[in-house]
């Protein structure tokens, strides 16, 4: 150890070199001072916004559950300061949530609050022992269906319990408890706390829509606290005598107790409470990153949530609110939403909503203790009601689940939450079987050919079924194998190989199409590692991993073509240039001599398209796939941002206008079309541009999109719906209305005006979304925008 410490003699020019630096100091950082905290104007803004909603729905909640009111704002508080400083999700907010409220009143009534306080505790425990094993990306595991199912029953029990609370009278502790006594609650409802409860509902609909400018900025104040407000007043105003918020001190503030009951009761609520809050809070947090993706401006700022993290913050978050007496802690949907919206942009927006939940709680009880229980119930009860999602219902139906969310839902309106996640979880086991053992094999002969059909996965299952059709098809017979199906084990590729095999050794043939893991049955194994597209011209270039080299890429004398190539026309494995050289080389093998004979008639006859097709040049848009359309069919004009410049314009580049005169006056085409697509760069940069700088090439031309962005941000005009939908995101409302826009910027040319009026030209908008492969048609384009799915044409007419 001596030897590291250099001694004074050891340095003998160590005073020189000191009078040195005293007088010409090295090259160094000027030292700084401690690092001041600041908190952005938009988080500031943002914990604002959520404040407004977490503190009636605070409130609401802990009424729903049956627990102290002050067990809420505990809640809401510790949920932001803790959950929002140790959370892996920095714009999730956390606080007491509604698909805890059957849960936590169930533990209330069955143990009381002090135990049910310390059950938060120990849930809280269990997911710091979670967190620390990493299993958080295991809890996305859990069937989407499943979740659902378990938020609309939640939703239900909290809407039916309210309802009693709505007409005035006190909840049962089950839903077919409150609904057979629903009709004596509605022979003796109170016309007070009907009326107080309708005005709350009223402008919790109304708010939102509140038309033109001034409803633009007033829908800024939370329609939650709006509501609560609103009906708060006028109960004051007219006198109402209604059961109201009771806070009582702080000193008497209940806190948890050591837990009593029996054991295996106490280990249940535990699980319930852990799998509830963790599954809802890391679905949240997943949400909350899809949200932060398509909002434009500083979303690249926040990184995307840490699930362990995550589970973590919450169990710290429950262990301290069930210490404090406050309700179970989760990730919340309502306040995260209006977080990103409001454009929080670190987890300082969570942080300081606590605080400012904290200042209400002990500044504002007077204000607080006006609201009447009647306006939180209607406030709750809608909440209840909007977890019942018709677009997680319709989703569900569409992936064929639906039984899976019915059981899930029913279950847990009438057994309970853990239970009726298990029905849940054991539904969508079978359903998973069922498909995994449903398999159809029919076999038919058509013009001498057989034809085997297997629809389904191909299991062992399904194994003796194959072998009986198989053994059907004659000997000599030629033979077709289809297999509709994504997945073949082991044991049903064996029989199949075997048996073509033998029928081919029996002189018969036979053509297997369709899949088996990894690649087409059909084709050659010359890749082990490929996974290829569906199309077969792109097969070549989609595949990833090691390449063999096809048949056509040998040189004559049968050698690989990857040695020197002396024309050069290839270059070394795995360059740009020797994928394009494949492809060309498989287009001349495969796709030429069936189309040589097309192209030749065209060569002849000259281009005679029907339509113009003016798109974006993303990649990700092939226009003959997406149309069905082939060689001479369409004239395409590509841009960034499927743009047309308006005519007179100055924009130093007449290639669109170009080509919509040519197309329209010279080709005569019938239509014109211009087509957007979602995720577009452009639009993205049009939303995130900002005035002054370089005057790039791509910035003068995107200028030619600012009437849409204008188009976009005009409260007079509706905004464009997708299939009777709202767009997702700021991105795809713009590129929705960009297609509405470019479509009059194309009335203003001079040709296609006039053949508009000669009525020999029609002009049409579309809208591909690239993620689900669905394309959708403008069908009221003075309306401001409606696409709907391409329906199928009617045949009979």
């Amino acid at each position: 150890m001596s030897a590291c410490v250099p001694t004074r003699a050891a340095d003998p020019n160590r005073t020189e070199r000191t009078q040195t630096e005293r007088t010409h100091p090295p090259h160094s950082p000027p030292p700084t001072g401690p690092r001041r905290f600041r908190i952005a104007g938009a988080d500031v803004s943002a914990s604002i916004a959520v404040f407004l909603i977490a503190l009636p729905l605070s409130l609401g909640i802990a009424l729903a559950t049956g627990a102290p009111l002050q067990a809420g704002l505990v809640a809401a508080a510790v949920g932001g300061l803790v959950a929002g400083r140790l959370g892996g999700s920095a714009l999730q907010v956390s606080g007491p949530a509604a698909g805890l409220t059957v849960v936590t009143a169930d533990l209330i009534q069955r143990y009381g609050w002090r135990t049910t306080c310390a059950i938060t505790v120990l849930a809280g425990l269990a997911q710091l022992g979670l967190g620390c094993l990493r299993v958080a990306r295991g809890a996305l595991a859990v069937s989407p269906a499943i979740v659902h199912g378990m938020l609309a029953g939640i939703g239900v029990t909290i809407a039916v319990a309210q309802l009693h609370i709505v007409l005035g009278g006190t909840p049962q502790s089950s839903v077919p408890d409150n609904l057979q006594a629903l009709p004596a609650q509605l022979a003796h409802m109170r016309p007070a706390s009907v009326s107080v409860s309708v005005l709350t509902l009223a402008l919790l609909l109304l708010w939102p829509r509140l038309p033109g400018r001034a409803g633009r900025l007033l829908r800024k104040v939370p329609a939650a606290l709006v509501a609560v407000a609103g009906a708060t007043a006028a109960a004051a105003l007219a006198g109402l005598r209604l059961p109201k918020v009771d806070l009582p001190s702080w000193s008497n503030h209940a806190l948890a107790g050591l837990p009593e009951g029996p054991v295996l009761g106490l280990v249940a609520a535990v699980l319930t409470t852990t799998l509830v809050c963790s599954v809802q809070s890391l679905l949240g947090a997943v949400a909350v990153d899809k949200l932060v993706a398509g909002r434009p401006g500083l979303s690249t700022r926040v990184g995307r949530s840490q699930l362990d993290r995550e589970l973590l913050g919450q169990g710290a978050a429950n262990i301290v609110s069930g210490s404090l007496g406050g309700l179970p802690i989760a990730g919340v949907a309502v306040r995260s939403s209006a977080n990103v919206h409001a454009g929080a942009v670190s987890r300082n927006s969570t942080m300081l909503h606590g605080v400012l939940v904290v200042i209400a709680a002990l500044l504002m009880v007077p204000i607080l203790e006006l609201i009447p229980l009647a306006s939180l119930a209607a406030l709750v009860m809608a909440v209840g009601i909007q977890m019942v999602s018709l677009n997680h219902i319709r989703t569900v139906t569409r992936h064929r689940e639906v039984w899976v969310y019915a059981v899930t839902t029913l279950g847990v309106v009438l057994l309970g939450v853990l239970e009726g996640v298990a029905l849940g979880i054991a539904m969508a086991v079978g359903v998973a079987l069922h498909r995994l053992t449903r398999t159809r094999i029919t076999h038919d002969e058509r013009e001498g050919v057989h034809h085997v059909h297997v629809r389904g996965q191909l299991t062992f299952l399904a194994v003796p079924r194959l072998s009986r059709v198989l053994h059907l098809v004659p000997h000599g017979a030629d033979t077709v194998v289809e297999l509709d199906g994504s997945f073949m084990d082991h044991a049903a590729y064996e029989t199949l190989q075997d048996w073509q095999k033998t029928h081919t050794a029996q002189g018969g043939t036979v053509e297997i199409t369709g899949r088996h893991p990894g690649t087409r049955i059909s084709e050659p194994q010359t890749s082990g590692d490929c996974r290829c597209r569906p199309w077969t011209p792109w097969r070549n270039h989609q595949c990833e991993g090691p390449q063999s080299v096809p048949l056509a890429e040998k040189n004559p004398d049968g050698s690989d073509r990857s040695e020197p190539d002396p024309t050069g026309a290839v270059g070394t494995s795995g360059t740009s240039g020797h994928e394009l050289a494949r492809g060309i080389s498989a287009f001349q093998r495969n796709t030429a001599p069936l189309v040589r004979s097309e192209l030749a008639r065209l060569a002849r006859e000259g281009q005679k398209p029907s339509q113009l097709f003016l798109t974006c040049a993303d990649s990700r848009l092939v226009t003959s796939m997406i149309t069905s359309s082939g060689p001479g069919d369409l004239f395409v004009v590509r841009n960034v941002g499927n743009l047309v410049p308006r005519p007179g314009e100055e924009s130093g580049d007449d290639s669109v206008a170009a080509a919509i005169e040519y197309a329209v006056d010279v080709l005569q085409v019938r239509s014109i079309t211009v087509c957007g697509h979602s995720g577009c760069g452009a639009m993205q940069a049009l939303l995130n541009s900002e005035p002054g700088g370089a005057q790039t090439p791509l910035k003068r031309w995107l200028r030619h999109g600012l009437p849409s962005l204008e188009r976009m941000a005009d409260g007079n005009l509706p905004w464009g719906r997708l299939a009777g939908r709202f767009p997702e995101d700021a991105v795809e409302q713009l590129c929705l209305t960009n297609v509405v826009q470019q479509l009059e910027h194309l009335r203003a040319h001079d040709s296609v005006a006039r053949a508009l009026d000669e009525g020999a030209l029609e002009l049409h908008g579309m809208y591909f979304h690239v993620g689900e492969a669905e394309a959708y048609l403008l069908t009221e384009t003075e309306t401001g925008g409606v696409f709907d799915h391409v329906r199928e044409p009617d045949l009979t007419t």
